[in-house]
Order: structure tokens, then sequence, then C-alpha cells
């Protein structure tokens, strides 16, 4: 239930783009990162276990006592007016790359930027009591953070955690032969493009992204999964591809299988596509086989806001929508 005090403020008005759309595109991220891998220092600390070779959700460092450190950070601009439901969705998102690696969150600080001269502050402690709210929920603790003045606000967490580092899910571990299970429906990109334009709220999308990946995480783990990522700012088609990349398979995703919120068809259909969406596509059709209608590839290369997981097994509770096959000419196929 939305909390905030009525207010004629409408936040995502205040950013040129929202959520996870705002990010920069996929390839332009890739070559931006590329060389920044790793490092032979004999003085570093701990076993890098993933980094940003295979551009994994979170860094995993092995420490003593057979533990591992999941350490990630995540912040972006209003997706929904509701400060307050702005701030349970930022840190729903950011402690779920934690859970996308099989981990645990365990302490999160607050990254803030504020347009102290635009927006009241009172707004701005909406966001932050969301966020409290939902890292509560997870069992995280939230213990300061950063903030900075900015012409646009943004809001988001670093995350740590821990987690088993020979159970870990990530993306170079999956294999043929196993199906994708998706653990959130797609849509909510087109519908908080549509209610950015219009102001209409969508509740069903708002519970989406509130809702966190832990269940679902451990579900994946008990089933035995060893792959898995979180679909975010890349869409279904992006975050897929990734992952049949990093291990060397072809994902094939059953169209007519992937579930989909309320109204996203309606919002598509009348044109709320974000340009990180469009991005999306473009960055995967040349590793992707697929006759499927232009409509239906835009829904799935949808830029999600703290979407679920895409798991390399079948976990109980949650729709199977493709395969994992042995590499092929493509790296993605839709079907």
């Amino acid at each position: 239930m939305t909390t905030t005090s009525e207010t004629a403020v409408r936040l995502t008005q205040y950013a040129r783009g929202g959520g996870c759309a705002c990010k920069i595109p996929p390839g332009e991220l890739e070559q931006m990162v590329a060389g920044l891998h790793g490092g032979s220092s004999t003085e570093l600390r701990g076993d890098l276990l993933v980094g940003l070779d295979e551009g994994d959700d979170a860094a995993v460092v092995r420490i003593e006592n057979g533990q591992a450190i999941v350490a990630t950070a995540d912040f972006f601009t209003p997706v929904v007016d509701d400060a307050y439901d702005w701030g349970r969705i930022a840190a729903a998102n950011a402690l779920s790359d934690v859970y996308a690696m099989g981990g645990r969150p365990v302490v999160a600080v607050n990254l803030l930027a504020w347009p102290r001269d635009l927006l009241p502050m009172e707004l701005a402690a909406e966001v932050l009591r969301g966020g409290l709210d939902v890292a509560h929920e997870a069992g995280c603790h939230v213990a300061g953070g950063h903030s900075v003045d900015d012409a646009e606000p943004k809001y988001g967490m670093a995350v740590t955690g821990t987690a088993d580092p020979d159970r870990l899910l990530r993306n170079d571990a999956a294999r043929a032969g196993l199906p994708l299970t998706l653990t959130k429906p797609l849509g909510i990109g087109v519908l908080n493009a549509r209610h950015k334009a219009t102001g209409e709220v969508f509740p069903g999308a708002v519970t989406a992204m509130v809702t966190l990946n832990q269940a679902a995480s451990q579900a994946a783990l008990l089933a035995g999964a060893r792959a898995a990522t979180d679909v975010t700012g890349f869409g279904l088609l992006g975050h897929a591809f990734k992952l049949a990349r990093a291990s060397g398979v072809t994902a094939v995703v059953y169209a007519d299988a992937v579930p989909y919120l309320d109204g996203a068809r309606e919002a598509l259909a009348a044109g709320f596509v974000s340009g990180g969406t469009r991005r999306n596509l473009e960055w995967v059709r040349p590793h992707c086989a697929s006759d499927r209608p232009e409509d239906e590839m835009l829904l799935l290369a949808d830029a999600q806001t703290s979407g679920g997981l895409l798991v390399a097994a079948e976990v109980p509770g949650y729709p199977v929508i493709g395969e994992l096959l042995p590499a092929g000419e493509t790296a993605l196929v839709v079907r």
C-alpha cells in the first residue's frame, strides 16, 4: 500500500529515463569496461570467484572459513511517482543482485542523489523509508550511505551479502539440456513508460517490482540450479543472451510460454516503449534467430526494473519458458 503523503509532485517527471531503462546500453557498457578485469597483484585479499569477466550480477570473493562475500551496487532514477514505492522498488532491485548469485544480503548502504532546491526533503525521507522497509523484510541491515545534491533524483543501494562459494548461481555455469525458468512476469518496462507519460498507476507492476527474489533464489538452489541471472535493464532477451554466451550454449525462448503482467500488451500497442528496450533488441538481433513479430520481440526485450530470475533449471512453482541447447550458429533462438 502506498503511504506517501498526498502530493502533486510526480517524481518521474524529474528524470530523463526511468528505472533500469536508464542503464547505459549493453554494447556500450561492455566496450567501456573492457580491460578492467581482475588483477594479478599478490596484495589483493581473498579469492575473486566472480568478477567482470562474464557480466554476472554481483562480485563474489571467497574469504576464510568456507564463506564468500557477495558485493553489488544498483541505483536509478524514479520509475514511479510515489516516493515510498520508488524506495521499495530500488531496494528490492539492488538486493536482487545478491539473490541472483545464490547469496543472502547482510548489510546495505543507501545511495541517494537529490535536487534539494527542486524537491522537498520530506520526499527524500519517504524514499529512504521505503528502502529501509524492504531491506528489513529481507533481513538486511541498512547502515547509512552517501548522498549528493544532483539535478536528477536517483536512489539505490550498495549491498553486501554472503554465499556458499560452492553453491553459487552464475552466468557461466549453464549447460545444454536444462530448461529455463522465469520467476516474474514481463511487462514492467512498458507499464512504467505508460505511467511516466500518463500518470496512470499499475498496482500489479508495483507489486511485482517490490517482491523480493529471495524465495525464488532459495527455490532455485533447492532445485540444484547452478546458473541464473536476474532480468532487469537488458530485458529477457539480453540477459538470456549473456547467460548463453558465457556458458557456451544456445538459449531457446518459447515466446508463447512467457508470462506478462496485465496491461503490458495494451501499453505496447499504445506505443509506450522505452529507448532502452529498443536498444536491447538492437543489441541482441545479430545473435538471435527468430521469426516472431516485432511487437513480440520488443516485449521480450522490454527493460525490466526489479524483474525476476532467469534460472537454468526447472524451479517448482514457476513457469518454464525455454531450454538450453548445445551451441549453434546463434546464442539465442526465439520460437
